[in-house]
């Protein structure tokens, strides 16, 4: 009985234990369950033991292996039955690269073979997997969700890059949304279409009707595309709206082991550059998957410029594309015309590696050139671009990156510019290019060759000109010459391209030699040192300071906002002395005192050109000469430069006063004001005003010169002493004493005169003494004249009238009317003397000759005087 016992109580120990040690142990024995029906090689892990719940089974992790490679990653799954099989996922990942490594197998005998035989076999269900990735297509994960019945099949995607909604009945797919966004910023891309499925589902479907309309970038707005196929052929259609020529047409075919476009066309009639060709394609073995089909290709680009059409071809293969390595042979040859510019292509080049991080390698003799004119002016000779051993891959280019440039500019010259370096692995912002550069070239312009040389990097996101040299032999433009001006790095320049502390800095310098005039002026040399500071190149700060020897520095401080320039330019308060050198050394002048200081505003932009505003100011200026000393000079500049034109006095007139001027004829108190437009206008017109010297003992004074000019500025001399003024000429000839007034109406712009109706007068008595000698040659010389010249050897003037013209030829004409009183050997007679004269002023001012020119007039021209007396018989005679 005993035995009986312990038997009975060992079967109920095992059956109360077994369930909970199978239920305990399901990582270990359920994978090796499951290993009886999955494909050889392959297997299930589970991470953590499942667990079943009165309502549901859930498994918290579970991964498909091919071998070591990771197939699937489950988590979150769980299943539960409402009313039908309901699958809840949380998350799958599948990675597509070890698709390819699962092994052939052949179908068992009884499986399933036709569509409807597959549908028949499946239950009512609910699958729906809240994320679904595939690797390594991130971007178009999503949620998944699937209904299931042995009739109909109904699935929707939704993700943030694609939606689907389609359902398959019997052999019949109906797409009734399909949405994917393909460019960022660009609408989405909408299809819809219906399919017939072939009986067994072993290809791609037998008829179908696929329409879509949408955007194309920088396109003609909408398009509509339209793929159309039955059995195994078929024909893709893309137009747009209004126009009947395709933009692309693609006939296919598909057999079993071939699939081919033959005779595709396309074009691309817009952006200004009309572009078309047509394309091949053919993929052999296409069923047996990417790593068996052999791929090959031909494209080709057909081009059209001012330069004539141009045609390139892109060859492919054969190669085949690989998820695991890829070995596609490519080269693009040819020419492409844009304009003015030609581009020529030989770039032989080899794509490597997994489809999922490709390497594209330019294989030995890639070369890339262009020649042609880029605009109006420059003509590119030519352009190279060596690519042999760069490669190209996901995370950037590699290698020896070089270009060559060689151009010339009709009117400015020639130049060759070199670029060398070597990047790696290099993106914008990401890895390293470090590189070199080179040239040289003529600036005819300035009659001057010039080069250029200089280091630099970027590395992740800084950018940095290490070194920096250029500048020019010498300039040379009109009277101007300037030695050896060079722009140099005093600091590298660095950029740090981060979006939340962008930083922009670096220090140069502008040094120059000499700088001489053909008048003999020379400017010492001169150095600019300025810096930048700010948060890109195109937004910084800059402030520098320039000074040649002893003139300066002047400080200059501003800003670069991408579009606009603006600054400040500050000069102290300077002594005139320090611009001696710029003094011609033949002038033989001596700046003795002053002292000068200015200010300026500027601004320049590209649709606005040059503008700037400020001050200069010159106080207590004096200048020596061996002739003249000016002394006192006060001059106040304030301007306005816009569109070309200056603004000469703003708020107030420019303003000129100069205390002395020593010469022959001493001038005291000048004063000269101008304000207005230069170049004038109409309605911009330039003003002199306020002018007025004191000199000879009177005083000349303009109250306005208008430019352009309508009526005469009047030019008025008020009480000039004729003796200053023959003292000053000292002419040996004759000697003159008395005030004179006058008005000279000026012309600037007219077509004949300078001076028109002018007229000169004496408010006073004046007098009038003739040399001896010069009176005593007259009469020697013309004895007619001798007993008339006698009475012109002193006279009392009361009373003169002058007419004076001066053309623009510099033709002066004078008629006087002189009447007198002579006094001779105790006699008076009244004398009326009528004089014309006729001389160019030119040379007149440069010979002075006034009493040769008069004493050949009294030689010519010299009658007797009429007598003064109370009667009698002498006074009769004389009558």
């Amino acid at each position: 009985m005993k035995g009986r016992y312990k038997a009975a109580i060992a079967l109920l120990v095992i059956f109360l234990i077994l369930p909970l040690a199978l239920l305990l142990t399901l990582t270990r024995w359920v994978p090796t369950l499951a290993g009886i029906w999955l494909p050889a090689g392959t297997r299930i892990a589970l991470d953590d033991s499942p667990r079943l719940t009165r309502s549901a089974l859930k498994i918290p992790r579970l991964r498909y292996l091919v071998g070591d490679c990771e197939l699937a990653r489950l988590s979150g799954a769980e299943i539960t039955h409402p009313s039908r099989w309901k699958l809840h996922i949380a998350s799958l990942d599948v990675d597509s690269v070890c698709l390819s490594k699962l092994p052939e197998s052949e179908a068992s005998p009884g499986a399933p073979r036709t569509l409807a035989e597959w549908q028949s076999m499946l239950p009512n269900s609910w699958l729906t997997i809240d994320r679904l990735t595939l690797s390594p297509w991130q971007q178009w994960q999503g949620k998944l969700s699937v209904a299931l019945t042995p009739a109909i099949q109904d699935i929707i995607y939704q993700g943030d890059a694609v939606t689907l909604r389609a359902r398959l009945h019997g052999q019949a797919l109906t797409v009734s949304e399909f949405e994917t966004r393909l460019v960022d910023g660009q609408p989405p891309l909408k299809l819809v279409g219906d399919f017939t499925l072939p009986l067994v589902p072993d290809g791609l479907p037998v008829s179908g009707h696929l329409y879509s309309s949408f955007e194309v970038p920088q396109g003609p707005g909408l398009v509509d595309a339209e793929l159309l196929w039955e059995k195994n052929r078929g024909q893709l259609i893309v137009n747009a709206n209004g126009d009947p020529d395709p933009l692309l047409d693609l006939p296919w075919e598909i057999t079993e082991h071939l699939a081919t476009i033959s005779d595709g066309r396309w074009r691309w009639p817009y952006q200004g550059q009309p572009l078309s060709g047509r394309v091949a394609l053919k993929a052999e073995q296409w069923q047996q998957g990417l790593d068996t089909m052999q791929i090959s290709g031909r494209l080709n680009v057909l081009t059209q410029g001012d330069a004539g059409k141009g045609n390139a071809v892109l060859n492919i293969g054969p190669g085949k594309l690989s998820a695991d390595n890829s070995a596609m042979p490519m080269q693009l040859t040819g020419e492409a015309k844009q304009g003015d510019l030609i581009f020529y292509a030989k770039l032989p080049a080899v794509l490597t590696g997994p489809l999922a991080s490709p390497q594209l390698a330019f294989e030995p003799g890639a070369l890339l050139r262009s020649r042609g004119r880029v605009i109006d002016s420059l003509n590119i000779d030519e352009i190279r671009w060596p690519l042999a051993g760069v490669k190209v891959t996901q995370q950037g280019v590699a290698g020896r990156l070089q270009a060559i440039l060689r151009a010339h500019e009709e009117e400015t010259g020639d130049f060759t510019l070199h670029l060398d370096g070597k990047a790696d692995n290099f993106l914008p912002d990401k890895g390293i290019w470090q590189w070199r550069y080179w040239g040289d070239g003529h600036f005819t312009p300035m009659q001057a060759r010039w080069d250029v040389a200089g280091t630099g990097m970027w590395r992740d996101s800084t950018i940095v000109l290490n070194t920096l040299s250029t500048g020019f032999d010498k300039l040379e433009y009109g009277t101007m010459r300037v030695s050896q001006p060079r722009l140099t790095l005093d600091e590298p320049i660095e950029w740090l391209r981060d979006e939340q502390h962008p930083t922009f800095s670096g220090a140069l310098s502008f040094d120059a030699g000499q700088t001489t005039f053909t008048g003999g002026s020379v400017l010492p040399p001169s150095t600019l040192k300025f810096s930048v500071d700010g948060r890109d190149p195109t937004y910084f700060l800059f402030k520098g300071d320039l000074h040649a020897d002893d003139i300066g520095p002047v400080r200059v401080h501003g800003r670069w906002d991408g579009e606009r320039l603006r600054g400040e330019a500050w000069w102290p308060k300077q002594s005139l002395t320090v611009f001696q050198p710029l003094v011609p050394p033949d002038m033989k002048m001596t700046l003795r005192e002053g002292e000068l200081y200015a200010q300026v505003a500027f601004s320049a932009a590209a649709g606005q050109g040059f503008e700037a505003g400020g001050h200069g100011v010159l106080k207590g200026g004096s200048a020596w000469m061996p002739d003249n000393q000016i002394n006192g000079v006060d001059f106040v500049l304030p301007f306005r430069f816009s569109e070309g034109t200056w603004q000469l006095g703003t708020r107030r007139p420019v303003s000129l006063r100069i205390a002395e001027i020593v010469n022959q004829v001493t001038a005291q108190n000048l004063t000269a004001d101008l304000q207005g437009s230069y170049p004038w206008s109409e309605e911009n017109p330039l003003l002199l005003s306020n002018v007025s010297v004191d000199i000879l003992g009177g005083q000349l004074t303009m109250q306005q010169l208008r430019m352009p000019q309508h009526d005469a500025a009047l030019l008025r001399l008020n009480n000039i002493s004729t003796s200053e003024l023959i003292s000053a000429v000292n002419p040996k000839q004759f000697a003159m004493s008395g005030p004179v007034n006058g008005a000279l109406p000026l012309w600037l712009n007219n077509e004949k005169w300078i001076i028109k109706d002018g007229w000169l007068t004496n408010p006073s008595a004046m007098t009038l003494r003739i040399d001896k000698d010069t009176a005593d040659a007259v009469v020697k010389d013309n004895i007619a004249a001798g007993a008339a010249i006698n009475w012109l050897r002193y006279m009392e003037i009361s009373r003169s009238w002058t007419k004076i013209n001066l053309n623009n030829l510099g033709l002066l004409t004078l008629t006087a009317n002189i009447t007198g009183i002579s006094h001779v050997e105790g006699k008076s007679n009244t004398v009326h003397l009528n004089y014309t004269h006729e001389e160019n002023v030119f040379d007149l001012w440069r010979s002075l000759r006034f009493g040769d020119n008069l004493q050949a007039w009294l030689e010519q021209n010299a009658a007797l005087p009429a007598p003064r007396c109370s009667g009698g018989k002498e006074c009769k005679e004389q009558q």
